[in-house]
């Protein structure tokens, strides 16, 4: 299923469209050789948005919790990723350890813990779940489709350097688990294991600024490759920190931030002749889950919040206390399924696109976030591959293209999540 566009596909996303086939040889050989000198995140997801005028990530996953949302049909490519991917860390591995996220009451999640539990079995590993809860026996939770999976205490080794399971020694240990409330001690000085992604991809450390910064470089090199303006493929950004919004200090910077990005939209929508009004996304620089995230259309609406709307920016995901802000160009979603909004979600294992979905919202605006509850999934159909696009369609009408697009965006920011891991580790000598 390919959602509809509302706004018809001409002018700038058109062009964009046959400049990037035109150059999918390029293109491909780009990517090659950039992965030649930068090692991609272990896995990942992007959230795109297709504003009929531009394309580009407003957010990337790299602990992506929604695997059990993509087509069964894309299950063997997922496989086959899985393999890329844990022969560089381990090419004789046979021993996996994975561990989820502690809110273990959230079915759909655990369904996707099953489903990543599946991959990497099928990739020839015994897989087995620890977790960060302080339990101290094995302790099994039944899903919805009548299979269940167990959860079992963590325990290090003797001489501390490997973490593992009573009787389970794994090769590597696999994080699904995003880390926001802190890296805990279980999982540090693992002088003898890889951790992927390392500890510093986590929310505790990571901030989305350094991921748009990081992005930005990767998108001006590729936009020269291509002969197109980087703002179709990229989301103006600025940040604010140090905030405390109960007490309403920092609003200034917010304020002042919002009606800058506000400016230099403006003038782009001018440039090209875009009637839509512009917006911004106000949200936490670390991981927020979804929550806490707030379309703003003037500078005004920051300077009077209201007692709700600053509880409601204050707190993000596990209750913690939100400081730092990112104010993100906001991108329209003008894509729909059965009048619903959508927007495309894309997975990558490795360097590879092993499917996706559409997350589909019928309460929400096309400027509006989609990550909230009442949302729902379609999978995306990339039966075609992203790397086969249909180079003798017509511009705008084949599906093939549409998807392979969104792999192409979708890996520049994988490639940016990369650059980002490198100048924020802080052990740069393994690189």
């Amino acid at each position: 299923m390919v959602p509809h566009l509302v706004t018809a596909l001409n002018g700038p996303l058109l062009d964009l469209e046959k400049k990037i086939l035109g150059a999918t040889p390029a293109i491909e050989r780009w990517f090659r050789m950039e992965w030649q000198e930068h090692t991609p995140p272990f896995y990942c997801s992007v959230d795109l948005r297709n504003a009929g005028f531009k394309l580009a990530p407003v957010d990337t996953n790299l602990f992506p919790g929604g695997f059990n949302n993509l087509s069964p049909e894309m299950l063997p490519l997922a496989v086959q990723a899985a393999m890329a991917a844990i022969e560089k860390y381990c090419p004789d591995a046979k021993n996996l350890l994975l561990i989820p996220e502690n809110h273990t009451r959230n079915s759909f999640y655990l369904q996707n813990v099953a489903r990543l539990m599946q991959i990497f079995r099928q990739t020839g590993l015994n897989v087995r779940l620890g977790t960060l809860e302080d339990i101290k026996k094995p302790k099994q939770i039944d899903l919805p489709d009548g299979t269940s999976i167990t959860l079992e205490p963590l325990e290090r080794s003797k001489n501390g350097r490997r973490l593992g399971l009573k009787n389970f020694d794994p090769c590597t240990v696999l994080l699904n688990n995003d880390l926001s409330i802190g890296i805990p001690s279980v999982l540090e000085n693992l002088d003898e294991q890889n951790v992927l992604p390392p500890l510093h991809a986590g929310w505790a450390v990571r901030r989305k600024s350094n991921h748009f910064a990081a992005y930005d470089e990767v998108v001006k090199k590729f936009s020269k490759l291509v002969d197109v303006d980087p703002w179709m493929l990229n989301p103006l950004f600025a940040k604010c920190g140090e905030l405390n919004l109960q007490e309403d200090a920092g609003s200034d910077c917010l304020a002042d931030n919002v009606s800058s990005l506000l400016s230099k939209i403006r003038k782009k929508y001018k440039e090209y002749g875009i009637k839509e009004q512009p917006f911004v996304i106000v949200k936490a620089n670390a991981g927020t889950y979804g929550m806490g995230i707030m379309t703003v259309k003037d500078a005004s609406e920051v300077k009077d919040f209201n007692r709700k709307q600053r509880s409601k920016m204050v707190v993000g995901k596990e209750g913690l206390e939100v400081s730092e802000l990112i104010i993100q160009e906001g991108v329209h979603s003008f894509e729909r399924i059965n009048e619903a909004v959508a927007e495309p979600v894309v997975y990558m294992i490795d360097r590879y696109v092993v499917g996706g979905f559409y997350r589909v919202h019928a309460d929400r605006d096309v400027n509006e976030n989609l990550n909230a509850p009442g949302a729902h999934f379609v999978p995306l159909a990339f039966q075609q591959q992203h790397a086969l696009p249909d180079l003798q369609a017509k511009p705008g009408t084949a599906a093939p293209n549409r998807f392979y697009m969104y792999g192409v965006v979708a890996r520049l920011a994988l490639l940016a999540a990369s650059l980002e891991m490198e100048k924020t580790d802080p052990n740069p000598e393994v690189y």
